[in-house]
């Protein structure tokens, strides 16, 4: 009677990785309680399995993580229907969407409780209390409503990620087999995720994370990171990594160990950093992890105009032409740099609004003719809920306010403003997104991405001849010719929207 259901919502059209965030939660009580795992990734309609779980009578709590975007689309209805038709259940949520808008989600009338951050403890303890009716104050990370008022108990430190248990593989296999969630891409045939660390010691106003860990960070050992890994590869077969952390390379000396230990394993591996972080890294580091597999990294380069980086409270000593010299530097050593770049903040007029985007895609550019191989992802800045953030404060003065209600993050438009791509700010207008999205349609048709491995070579020769003119001589207007090839003839997929191609 006091099982769980944990209930991954859909993350996308083609996004079939293993759910980590279920996993770490489900290992904390793996043993103590009865549990099962509902993937909306895999079901045609969760609700039907849902609702088979609930009237066996042998569960008391849904758990869902719930992220902006995609996932809301099913997180919220299928919440909705739990709660209006069978109330006794009681509602769990956690997730970067539920951790930013606490109020919104904790007033709805259909969740319960938010575990706002980890809950490797928190978890474990709120079932501990809730099942032998005591005290939930002393429970950490936790959001609850209590005669009205919304209560939000101390926040935790970052577990040691060292002491925590593993996750529960062989758990999700008897729900959804393993091997559904190992794929191709890019990287290699076998392609699985993995989390080592949690956090980030940076602050940057446009960052989810930032509000659930507050520039905090800790991580696994690199010994035992190496043999999670090794483990998964003789048990699966897997020859590719994706790391899921936010800020992978935080110790150099964690990734030269790491690197050294996998070397040996043919294990292709791709993770986030800081370009100024990764550019303290010694030649002999890069040369080790390039060694040792490591294909890509996703780096946050944002801007190429240093009073926007500060602005934005990006932290470290990034500048535009660190950013650069960074991207030339890599060329070296057959790491691929992938750059995302945010464009669309908000300014006090629509000139110099206008004057970013055009800086930005006159640098991103450069960066081209400095290093072909970059990859490029565009973002539009979207506001984050980060209490006093100055990125924050100008954008509700100049009108932008978030949804008040569930139901309103229903509505499509919102759904693309968590995917960066439709922000629904008041100081951009048509020809200012216009612009963006036709560039980036070039941009894409004259450097396809290398992360969709599926186009073939003259299929990329096509498209970029197509694109050459535009691209050289700034024609980015009405792009239909090459929007049409990418729709139907390459099936183009976006790894900003989409994540890499996975088959």
């Amino acid at each position: 009677m006091n099982g769980i259901i944990f209930f991954n919502p859909r993350s996308g059209k083609y996004n079939r990785r293993v759910p980590l965030s279920i996993l770490q939660v489900a290992a904390s009580i793996h043993n103590k309680y009865e549990y099962v795992i509902v993937d909306g990734n895999f079901e045609i309609d969760p609700w039907i399995k849902i609702e088979r779980y609930i009237k066996s009578g042998n569960f008391k709590y849904f758990a869902s993580t719930v992220m902006p975007g995609p996932q809301l689309k099913q997180a919220i209805p299928v919440t909705i229907k739990v709660k209006l038709q069978y109330p006794g259940i009681i509602i769990i949520w956690g997730g970067y969407f539920a951790s930013n808008h606490t109020k919104t989600s904790i007033t709805s009338g259909y969740v319960d409780f938010i575990i706002k951050g980890p809950g490797d403890y928190a978890f474990p303890k709120l079932l501990d209390a809730l099942n032998n009716n005591s005290s939930l104050n002393n429970i950490e990370n936790l959001i609850f409503r209590e005669d009205n008022k919304i209560i939000t108990t101390h926040k935790a430190e970052i577990p040691d990620q060292d002491t925590l248990p593993p996750l529960p593989y062989e758990a999700i296999n008897k729900f959804y087999p393993i091997r559904n969630y190992i794929g191709k891409t890019f990287l290699g045939s076998k392609t699985f995720a993995y989390h080592s660390s949690m956090g980030c010691p940076f602050t940057c106003a446009f960052c989810g994370i930032v509000p659930i860990f507050n520039a905090r960070w800790k991580a696994r050992l690199a010994i035992n990171v190496y043999n999670d890994i090794k483990q998964l590869k003789d048990s699966y077969g897997i020859n590719a990594i994706e790391f899921f952390d936010n800020n992978f390379f935080v110790s150099e000396k964690r990734a030269s160990d790491f690197s050294n230990l996998i070397r040996n394993e043919n294990i292709n591996w791709w993770g986030e950093s800081r370009i100024d972080t990764m550019n303290k890294f010694s030649d002999k580091t890069l040369s080790i992890m390039s060694e040792a597999g490591c294909r890509m990294i996703f780096f946050g380069a944002e801007s190429g105009n240093d009073d926007l980086l500060s602005k934005m409270d990006k932290g470290g000593t990034q500048t535009g032409q660190l950013t650069m010299a960074f991207a030339g530097r890599m060329k070296n050593y057959g790491i691929i740099p992938e750059y995302s770049f945010i464009l669309g903040f908000p300014a006090e007029t629509s000139k110099q609004v206008m004057k970013q985007i055009d800086d930005d895609i006159d640098f991103i550019k450069r960066i081209k003719d400095i290093n072909p191989s970059t990859e490029i992802i565009i973002y539009i800045f979207s506001p984050v809920p980060t209490e006093s953030s100055e990125l924050l404060l100008q954008s509700e003065k100049l009108g932008f306010h978030f949804p008040n209600n569930l139901d309103e993050w229903l509505e499509p438009e919102w759904e693309k403003f968590d995917t960066h791509h439709n922000p629904l700010t008041p100081w951009l207008t048509a020809e200012m997104v216009d612009k963006i999205h036709n560039f980036e349609t070039v941009l894409n048709g004259y450097y396809p991405t290398i992360s969709d491995y599926k186009l073939l070579p003259i299929q990329r020769r096509i498209i970029r001849s197509l694109s050459t003119l535009r691209y050289k001589r700034n024609i980015y207007s009405y792009p239909y010719e090459i929007k049409a090839l990418q729709k139907y003839w390459l099936k183009y997929r976006r790894p900003e929207v989409e994540g890499f191609y996975m088959e």
